[in-house]
């Protein structure tokens, strides 16, 4: 039997070419591995003793040979075969043991110049890997120290390895490469901002299996991009409670979304992916109060997140109510004391809880058999596109909080509005297939609170009902995109009404 290895993380290496030797297999191996292994004692044939020809271009060259790839596909099965290797003095290369320049490594510095990502796309590599993978049938392939033990397992107790085995290993040795290949065409693009391509392969890495999904009957896992954004939620940092459930990620990545639309201190609450409370104060303590108010009861049992330091203070009102998550840039020794008190709520700490997501973010979303994909929204308005439609002109009071109710509706589901006062959302209507359902569900639950408050909508009104039903909440304020052929309908009833109307020209649909 004969291995060929050739590794760049030689994790546990030495004690498994080791073991290989006691079993009489040959060793083969390359540059710095060959070293390695010969520094501890095996006996190793170098490559250019098999190919006949020198290791060349600084390395560049080494396994791109008949002598290497004729020997892992030859199909032992066939005559033809395993005669034109004796024909070509080509002997047969049983195991191949190979993981690939450290490409991820590289680019996650933060120093990393293109030239130095490009010198540790690894050529050689990944065709071994393919070529054994192919040949499955016939040669065993590790791309992973981890399964070094299952195979000498089986080599010690069975003098071969399974097809089961090798199948699972090549399947392994497939889905590595095809990460690794979108991983390096994912980063080259990035680096032009190039347009989307027409052929998209995406790459994740598994963090963890999940219990199950959105329901019991449904299996999940979390994977995270190979280099995220400092501030999404892969980077967060569990300090105490059990473990996410697949909705508390989703709803806690949700809260954060909304919540890096703010600068001053603010407070968001999500139930359902929902933002169903935020407020923005002079301190965390007042946001929450705010947020808590908003509504007291879907609260209950939702996600918290916030962008300044959870203190004692509001701790302790936190505290009295049923959470699942907090998360926060930090918590005080205090607060963590008051906390961890229960037992399973979940306490992430994110320094970079606040920071913009990096130009180019994409966001993605499955349909049956394809996915769309678009720039994720990173807007709210442009300055210049802002436009006073009524006779009326909002106050400086008005124009803040539509300001603060426009950053939480682009967050809620569509037809979506978000009624605000004082930094404080009042009442949320998302998610209904009509407009003037979801101003009507937004005012009911705002109860009598709406006199003098602002509301914000994420796209035009198509009639001018949802003015009325703001007017006679007692609305005094109205933000909405515009663009509707019915915007003079609406802007008439505003003036009837004595509604300050503004119109941005960017519309927030989110499905």
């Amino acid at each position: 039997m004969r291995a060929l290895i050739s590794v760049s993380d030689k994790t546990g290496i030495i004690e498994f070419a080791e073991a290989l030797c006691d079993m009489d297999v040959e060793i083969i191996s390359t540059g710095g591995t060959a070293i390695a292994l010969s520094d501890a004692g095996i006996k190793v044939t170098g490559i250019s003793e098999i190919t006949g020809f020198p290791e060349c271009l600084d390395g560049r060259v080494k396994t791109l040979h008949p002598a290497v790839h004729g020997g892992i596909l030859a199909m032992r099965s066939k005559k033809d075969h395993m005669d034109q290797l004796r024909e070509l003095h080509i002997k047969p290369i049983d195991l191949v043991v190979i993981n690939l320049y450290p490409f991820k490594k590289t680019i996650l510095r933060s120093d990393t110049q293109l030239e130095e990502a490009i010198e540790n796309i690894d050529i050689g590599g990944p065709t071994m890997l393919r070529s054994a993978a192919k040949n499955h049938k016939d040669v065993i392939v590790i791309c992973e120290p981890g399964d070094y033990g299952k195979v000498l397992e089986e080599l010690k107790e069975y003098g071969k390895v399974s097809y089961y085995t090798k199948y699972r290993l090549a399947l392994k040795v497939f889905q590595h490469t095809a990460a690794y290949d979108a991983m390096i065409a994912e980063y080259l693009r990035k680096e032009i901002a190039a347009e989307l391509p027409d052929n998209l392969t995406l790459t994740f890495e598994k963090i963890q299996d999940l219990r199950y999904g959105e329901n019991p009957h449904q299996k999940a896992a979390y994977y995270k991009e190979i280099k995220p954004s400092k501030s999404d939620l892969v980077n967060a940092i569990q300090i105490h409670g059990k473990e996410l459930s697949f909705n508390n990620i989703n709803d806690t990545n949700g809260a954060l979304e909304t919540l890096k639309e703010f600068t001053e201190p603010a407070v968001v609450a999500v139930k359902h992916a929902t933002p169903c409370g935020v407020g923005v104060g002079y301190d965390v303590y007042d946001a929450y109060l705010k947020a808590y108010k908003a509504d007291p009861i879907s609260i209950f049992g939702g996600i918290l997140a916030a962008n300044r330091e959870i203190d004692e203070r509001t701790a302790n009102v936190i505290k009295d109510i049923f959470i699942e998550v907090i998360i926060a840039p930090s918590f005080t020794d205090e607060a963590l004391a008051i906390l961890k008190e229960k037992k399973n709520l979940r306490l992430f700490m994110h320094p970079h809880i606040s920071d913009k997501a990096e130009t180019g973010a994409i966001d993605i979303k499955k349909v049956s058999g394809g996915l769309l994909i678009q720039d994720s929204d990173q807007s709210i308005y442009k300055e210049e596109d802002m436009t006073v439609v009524t006779s009326r002109i909002p106050t400086e009071r008005e124009m803040q909080d539509m300001d603060f109710a426009l950053k939480v509706v682009k967050h809620i589901k569509s037809n979506g509005i978000v009624i605000a006062k004082d930094g404080r959302t009042l009442g949320v209507g998302p998610g209904q297939v009509n407009r003037i359902w979801a101003v009507e569900n937004a005012i009911r639950q705002a109860t009598d609170e709406t006199r003098g408050a602002v509301l914000a909508s994420d796209a035009f009104f198509p009639f001018d009902d949802c003015v009325a039903a703001a007017a006679q909440a007692g609305i005094s304020a109205i933000i909405q995109p515009g663009g509707s052929v019915n915007d003079d309908a609406s802007i008439n009833k505003a003036n009837e009404m004595g509604i300050a109307m503004v119109f941005t020209g960017m519309r927030h649909f989110k499905h």
